[in-house]
């Protein structure tokens, strides 16, 4: 394939769009703020979860406290009922009334006990009410920094796609300029090795594949006339001589 020295100098600067594309989608694909979103939305979810289980624990709590709390409601009004009827004269029985006497002191009894269990659920629901609330806070914390990322995320991406596209308008004019063949062939290579399809020739050296070229394979490309499209031996990408090559 043939092609004059000057279309040959313009895949250079179609290589050099390329390359800054390619370095923009980089960009975009590994934004620190994805991997610190990753990290926040995999906390948010541990939160969730924590405040589930919390909720949870606060609500078995409510309801053990109301059962306690009724038991003692329960003692209290049988002990109440109980001293009624010592305090009316109506049992007139020594038994009966050492009985009634001895349920009394039972039920003081248990109903002290009760009321213990009752504080006891109390402070563990103190304790449970305070994480539910520290999760919340917490919760609240990170959905703020959540929206930060989210906004400093939108303004980096914006930022790439406004690049993205002033170099995507540069390339459309630079390929242009170029032969059809030629971009055909460039774009054939670009895709066989990883975006990069046509290199500078530069002190003897592909900038392609960095390698230094042998005495033989520079003769070559001495002899070679000014259009001729030289290719890498090393990397099989388009060499393209510049006034730098050292030939």
């Amino acid at each position: 394939m043939k092609a004059a020295p000057r279309d040959q100098l313009r895949l250079l600067d179609l290589q050099e769009l390329d390359t800054s594309l390619n370095r923009l989608a980089h960009r975009r694909r590994t934004l620190p703020e994805l991997a610190e979103l990753a990290a926040l939305e995999g906390r948010i979810g541990e939160l969730r979860d924590k405040l589930v289980r919390a909720r949870t624990d606060l609500a078995d709590l409510d309801r053990e406290q109301a059962k306690a709390e009724q038991d003692v409601d329960q003692v209290r009004a049988r002990a109440d009922r109980d001293r009624k009827r010592l305090d009316s004269g109506l049992v007139t029985s020594a038994k009966d009334l050492s009985s009634l006497q001895s349920e009394i002191t039972s039920l003081e009894r248990r109903q002290s006990d009760l009321e213990e269990v009752v504080l006891e659920i109390m402070e563990r629901r103190e304790e449970a009410e305070a994480r539910v609330t520290a999760v919340e806070a917490e919760q609240r914390e990170l959905d703020v920094t959540l929206t930060d990322l989210n906004e400093r995320k939108a303004k980096a991406e914006q930022e790439i796609s406004g690049q993205s596209g002033l170099t995507t308008d540069a390339r459309k004019g630079v390929a242009a300029d170029i032969p059809g063949d030629l971009l055909a062939l460039y774009e054939k290579l670009r895709e066989q090795f990883d975006g990069v399809a046509a290199a500078a020739l530069t002190r003897g050296q592909c900038q392609g594949c960095r390698l230094a070229l042998n005495t033989s394979d520079l003769n070559r490309i001495r002899a070679a006339a000014a259009d001729d499209i030289v290719r890498c031996e090393e990397c099989r990408r388009i060499l393209v001589r510049t006034p730098e090559s050292g030939l």
